[in-house]
């Protein structure tokens, strides 16, 4: 993998708006990307420009955390973070289309990222940018796939619940207490207390 930006995209039957909601919720980050268990964002903080947030990261060889910095927080239009301040982008965009929102995944690599590595891992440094070069060109397609099935799951959910005529349930209790009951248009006996 040489490419150091690489980005894909799906359609998601959901809106825009109900999309970024989803994605700029960082705390919800672990239900859809494969390598991201967790984020949180720092107190007090929320999903807008210059707002700080740590992300948990886990590969069966290892963990990390990383501190990252909202970008773009633009509801319904685009949510992008900058991994370290200025190591790697992260971002996504929402297009209304037929069917849905063209949902788009972005990730770069940027030029403060491949230094900090050469720094930080010296000759380690080439073979680990192509290792997280290579996590997120397979990582993009799983987290598009992801948030898909959620988001459409939940739209649909709430779709349902919204036009669902269904009635609710009926259950009626005896006004008194009996030793006796029906079912079935059978009478059975209760059996006695011990």
């Amino acid at each position: 993998m040489s490419s150091l930006t690489h980005a894909e995209s799906t359609v998601v039957g959901s809106s825009p708006e109900a999309l970024y909601d989803m994605v700029a919720d960082v705390s919800r980050t672990g239900e859809w990307s494969p390598i991201c268990k967790t984020c949180w964002w720092d107190e007090g903080e929320s999903a807008r420009e210059g707002a700080w947030f740590t992300g948990r990261n886990q590969l069966p060889e290892r963990s990390w955390e990383t501190r990252s910095q909202v970008v773009v927080a633009d509801r319904g239009r685009e949510f992008a973070f900058v991994v370290g301040g200025s190591y790697v982008r992260w971002g996504f965009t929402f297009a209304p289309v037929e069917g849905g929102t063209l949902v788009t995944e972005s990730w770069e690599f940027l030029p403060d990222g491949i230094a900090m590595f050469f720094n930080r891992y010296g000759k380690e440094a080439q073979q680990r940018i192509t290792d997280r070069t290579r996590e997120a060109h397979e990582g993009i397609p799983a987290t598009l796939a992801a948030i898909k099935r959620i988001a459409e799951r939940e739209s649909f959910t709430s779709t349902w619940r919204s036009q669902s005529s269904w009635p609710s349930p009926v259950v009626r209790m005896p006004q008194r207490p009996t030793d006796e009951c029906q079912s079935n248009g059978r009478l059975l006996e209760r059996e006695p207390a011990v």
